[in-house]
């Protein structure tokens, strides 16, 4: 695995006027699905890939999938991405970007991280992500739309094809920035107010406990949401008892001891 900052190309990679109004159009598409569709056919026309999934981390919590494309079309890819997000997302070499706080500081950031099929050691992880899905190589784009917030354009390749060279890691690079632009435009657009007020709560719960870990976030965001622990269980694909585990540290950390009290901490006044 590795990853680097991407600086503004001297030369972008030319496309297709039509391909430049279909990237554009797709932003406020109505099917959320049409942004990574058109980012699949942008870098199709220059090297294989085979799927693009664009995935949101918000506030260290169990990643989004905000669109999804896969040359086979149906369910298939949107299934893989629930499966990452319900038990792998934490093993992905993104999160050690993501979670970097020198890296959050920065939102005109763009990092292009590459993640090879050889490179997953847990088994259940290659399976379900790499194996499965044919998936040789990744490519992934890491901006950051707003604080505490991670866009991740993922472009997978097929094992017929190896892994990406240097040459097309290039090409990428000369679309990051166009493609970064894109999803931050449709995030703007659609990302935030898919959430509602329970992502609101949740941003100032974490401005009061940065110590809170993805998987107490988790919690804490379903109870917000009003969801059962074997509601939330059910999306973190673990067991209710550990729901309620996760659930006792977080009230802990925050100082309180009831769900009332959660409420009560994210509707206080602010001070300063």
């Amino acid at each position: 695995m590795r990853s680097w900052r991407i600086s503004p190309p001297h030369q972008s990679e030319q496309i297709s006027t039509a391909r430049a109004a279909e990237l554009v159009m797709s932003i406020s598409h109505s099917d959320a699905d049409s942004l990574a569709a058109s980012m699949l056919k942008t870098v199709g026309d220059m090297l294989p890939v085979s799927q693009c999934t664009v995935f949101a981390y918000e506030l260290d919590a169990r990643p989004r999938t905000i669109s999804a494309a896969d040359h086979r079309g149906g369910r298939f890819l949107r299934d893989v991405a629930d499966r990452y997000a319900t038990h792998f997302y934490a093993l992905d070499g993104n999160r050690a970007i993501i979670g970097s706080a020198s890296s959050a500081r920065s939102h005109d950031a763009l990092v292009l991280h590459q993640q090879q099929s050889e490179e997953i050691s847990n088994e259940a992880y290659h399976a379900a992500c790499y194996s499965q899905p044919n998936v040789s190589d990744r490519l992934s784009l890491l901006v950051q739309p707003v604080e505490s917030v991670w866009l991740s354009i993922n472009l997978y390749r097929d094992r017929a094809y190896g892994t990406f060279t240097a040459g097309e890691m290039e090409r990428v690079e000369s679309l990051a920035h166009l493609f970064a632009h894109a999803a931050k435009g449709h995030y703007a657009l659609h990302g935030p107010h898919q959430e509602g007020p329970a992502a609101a709560m949740l941003l100032r719960i974490r401005q009061i406990c940065p110590a809170l870990t993805p998987r107490e976030l988790d919690v804490l965001r379903g109870t917000l949401e009003g969801a059962t622990a074997v509601e939330i269980a059910a999306q973190m694909g673990v067991k209710p008892t550990s729901v309620i585990t996760y659930q006792k540290r977080a009230y802990v950390r925050l100082g309180i001891s009831s769900q009332r009290q959660l409420f009560a901490l994210c509707m206080a006044p602010q001070c300063g």
